[in-house]
């Protein structure tokens, strides 16, 4: 093969190879290596110097922001997400499982930023133009600034893209774009990464918003190289079932904001609607005197999430007994219950323990320690905690119960939702202002929140 040789990339990570290997040395995958064309022809540098003779440096100084750079979606959870907006010229690459909602939610953007004025351009390379409208009628009514393009060609892209110059473009899926001068197929780590490239520099260059739909492996990472997540400006990630109809839009990066914060949907008929209260969203069919729930709160960002946690403790029938965490760290409730049985003298090794995060949710801060210790003590005691009781704070391992941040936000978000009575740790006494309406237990040890519940 004149002017190409033969490298083989790992197709998890990107990692490259002059030879196959059996485990990739980057990601410790195995039979993840593919062979793959290279093209070994230098492009000519003779523009790209005069180009640098040309460059000049700035002063720091002399760099100005505009404060209304950013264009709201008018999706105010994606907004949230983004940091306030989206940044012209930024590259975006949205993941998620097949059937999550990524195609709807970027349509109902482009709905959104069209009937604002903007150009928008949707290049889709899996659907027809006829199964983008008929998605685009469930949705709503769009305007002549939306413009639809079916097509798989890089080439043919960028020249559209150069003609046009949208103010915002979505590529579904970047999975489908292929570039002539790369010999291999389309999805392989080769095309997506020259095909990510080309589109950063088209949306540097020309100050194009772009969105890149990007599919994930059965791990729930985006497909391709990793470099993929290092070349764009935000990652985005939709997580939740399918067959739910919730679900979270988390920033894994973001240049240009928080990667704390969440975005959480309702899918319905019209598409995705935002969920504005997501604790009450996740609270609501509570079971009513039943024991082994509580109610945790975790904060996502700047948001305090409430959520309900369930724990059923029984006795096992086989020599080892059985842990389930649905929702949560399997190995931090394992070393919870640890703590429950040296600390507390719970006897909890020859019982079976299902943990579950009620609503599908996953949480790991280390906050809702407090709450999973309190419901699997509930359902081992067979005390029903009282609805109206919220507990949060980490606990350590000789069984106290540590500080956590924002604890006056949960304590605010707990009144707000008519919860009378809050279980916290007492090193956050000086930090929290006492809500009226509201009793404020303040623990020490986990001990004492369990000698509360059993008062009670």
């Amino acid at each position: 093969m004149k002017n190409k040789k033969i490298v083989f990339f790992c197709q998890e990570c990107g990692y490259e190879s002059a030879k196959w290997m059996g485990q990739c040395p980057g990601c410790k995958a195995w039979n993840t290596f593919v062979e793959e064309p290279v093209s070994t022809v230098k492009k000519s540098t003779g523009a790209a110097a005069r180009l640098t003779d040309r460059a000049e440096p700035m002063l720091l100084k002399d760099i100005r922001l505009d404060e209304d750079e950013r264009k709201t979606t008018e999706i105010g959870e994606l907004d949230r997400v983004l940091g306030g907006g989206i940044v012209p010229g930024s590259l975006v690459l949205v993941g998620g499982d097949p059937g999550i909602g990524k195609s709807t939610l970027l349509l109902q953007v482009c709905r959104n930023l069209s009937q604002d004025g903007n150009s928008v351009l949707y290049i889709s390379g899996e659907e027809s133009l006829g199964q983008i409208r008929l998605r685009a009628n469930r949705i709503g009514i769009f305007n002549d600034k939306m413009q639809l393009l079916c097509e798989t060609n890089l080439d043919t892209v960028r020249q559209v893209m150069e003609r046009l110059k949208p103010e915002v473009a979505i590529i579904d899926s970047i999975q489908t774009m292929f570039s002539e001068e790369v010999g291999s197929a389309p999805g392989s780590v080769s095309q997506v990464r020259e095909s990510t490239n080309v589109l950063m520099q088209i949306a540097k260059g020309l100050g194009i918003t772009i969105f890149i739909v990007g599919h994930v492996t059965k791990e729930g990472n985006v497909a391709g190289p990793r470099v993929l997540e290092h070349m764009v400006d935000t990652v985005l990630y939709f997580e939740g079932d399918r067959h739910a109809s919730y679900r979270i839009l988390r920033a894994v990066k973001n240049r240009f904001g928080s990667t704390n914060e969440i975005g959480v949907f309702e899918m319905k008929e019209s598409g995705l609607q935002e969920v504005a209260n997501p604790s009450e969203y996740l609270l609501d069919g509570r079971p009513e005197n039943a024991s082994g729930c509580v109610v945790a709160c975790s904060m996502e960002g700047t948001r305090p999430i409430l959520v309900e946690i369930q724990a059923l403790v029984c006795q096992s029938n086989f020599g080892i007994p059985r842990r389930t965490a649905v929702g949560t760290d399997f190995n931090r409730v394992n070393l919870l219950m640890a703590v429950l049985e040296k600390k507390v003298g719970l006897h909890l090794a020859s019982s079976d323990a299902y943990v579950n995060i009620a609503g599908g949710m996953k949480m790991t801060e280390p906050a809702i320690d407090l709450g999973i210790c309190l419901a699997i003590v509930s359902s081992v005691k067979d005390i029903v905690i009282p609805d109206g009781l919220m507990a949060f704070g980490e606990i350590g391992l000789s069984g106290e119960v540590r500080a956590v941040s924002m604890a006056g936000q949960r304590v605010k978000e707990a009144k707000k939702l008519g919860f009378d009575t809050v279980i916290l740790p007492e090193v956050c006494k000086t930090s929290v202002e006492k809500p009226e309406g509201i009793q404020l237990v303040f623990v020490k040890r986990i001990q004492d929140a369990i000698t509360y519940i059993m008062k009670k």
